[in-house]
């Protein structure tokens, strides 16, 4: 797939600045030392099950199935980690990381708050201090994951820059970074940015796909139609794809919003320092994008995902708010789970997708993170409809 490392075909590279390329240099070469030593993966596959709490279960849905008609749902719980969400599993990976380059100080950004809530969970742990970044707008969206951060040790910066959102927070990250690289590290949360900072997330969020592969084959014998995941910038979707994108006859589907539509209406460009897709305004700049979903909230994607489209290997889709508003509701009220918006996003589509399908085949669909963050948001959107 790699021609030239850090690329996927034409997308990814690194555009940064030389002092910043020193810095993701070495992050890359320790990466690469360390992910495969004995030592670290004992240390990491510890907190994972320790701390995270994995296994994530791979739970049939079979409400939900019956009311879809057709293919059986799996749902892969990663809503039932510690700290709610996906994100923990990459958190884990960079703070193991940077412990190892000798880091006192870390970074983030946020857009959902669920990235900042596992950052600061993890330094709050390993005893560093913690910076996140959140665009203004999100930290009213999601006031309750601000004030968690700080609870945990963090300060929070609020980004009143552009639209105040995701893509804000991040240009704020990497400012700071450049800054102050010789003492920070920046623990990006999405598959997104410059090499080797997609490679990285994809390497730590893959547990998700190497779980849920081997359980589907103790549940069905065989692999499954289909795996859905919602996709913003792209990290639990690549998790959820990574350990099926060899196996041609599994789809691998990206949920995107219809508000922010990348996949559907994006052009190869550059954004914060690497290649991909990008919705792009008449005068060639990064388009303002909204979602209900602050997670979701993104002009960009991976690269690895702008890859997967561009060969075809992985279809991109989109729902409306309001169709994600339903699901969220259908779900709780048929399994008993609150999924976040950005996961309701997944579950409407896999909804349509299962009632095409025949009854012995299965569908996964990675529920990236737990309601509690959206609940009074949701309140709220539906007392004006």
């Amino acid at each position: 797939m790699t021609e030239t490392k850090g690329y996927f075909g034409q997308f990814g590279g690194s555009f940064v600045p030389p002092a910043l390329q020193q810095v993701l240099t070495r992050l890359d070469e320790e990466f690469e030392r360390l992910k495969d030593d004995a030592a670290f993966k004992a240390e990491l596959a510890y907190y994972y099950k320790e701390y995270i709490g994995r296994q994530s279960p791979l739970y049939f849905a079979e409400n939900l199935t019956k009311q879809a008609g057709g293919a059986k749902i799996y749902l892969k719980r990663e809503d039932l980690n510690h700290t709610g969400s996906h994100k923990i599993n990459n958190v884990l990976g960079q703070i193991l990381l940077a412990k190892h380059m000798g880091a006192k100080r870390v970074i983030a950004e946020t857009g959902a708050g669920q990235h900042g809530v596992a950052t600061a969970t993890a330094c709050a742990m390993f005893g560093m201090e913690c910076v996140v970044y959140m665009g203004l707008e999100d930290t009213k969206r999601q006031a309750l994951n601000v004030f968690r951060m700080e609870l945990l040790g963090a300060k929070v910066v609020a980004v009143d820059k552009g639209q105040g959102r995701l893509k804000d927070a991040v240009d704020e990250a990497f400012a700071d970074l450049v800054e102050n690289y010789e003492t920070t590290f920046y623990l990006l949360g999405s598959a997104v940015g410059p090499h080797p900072f997609p490679t990285i997330v994809k390497h730590f969020q893959s547990v998700i796909s190497e779980e849920s592969r081997e359980q589907i084959l103790q549940k069905e014998g065989k692999l499954p139609a289909a795996v859905v995941a919602c996709i913003g910038g792209g990290s639990n979707a690549i998790g959820s794809f990574a350990n099926y994108i060899t196996d041609e006859g599994v789809r691998l589907i990206g949920v995107e919003p219809h508000e922010a539509p990348t996949m559907r209406d994006g052009v190869p460009a550059e954004l914060h320092g690497f290649k991909c897709y990008v919705l792009l305004d008449e005068e060639g700049n990064p388009q303002p994008t909204y979602s209900i979903a602050a997670g979701l909230d993104y002009p960009g994607v991976g690269p690895e995902h702008s890859y997967l489209k561009h060969t075809g290997r992985a279809e991109y889709v989109n729902v409306t708010a309001e169709q994600a508003l339903a699901a969220f509701q259908l779900l709780s009220k048929s399994e008993g789970i609150i999924p976040a918006l950005e996961s309701a996003h997944a579950v409407s589509y896999a909804m349509e997708l299962a009632a095409t399908l025949p009854a012995d085949e299965s569908i996964i669909v990675t529920v990236s993170g737990r309601g509690d963050k959206d609940v009074e948001q949701v309140f709220e959107l539906l007392k004006k409809a």
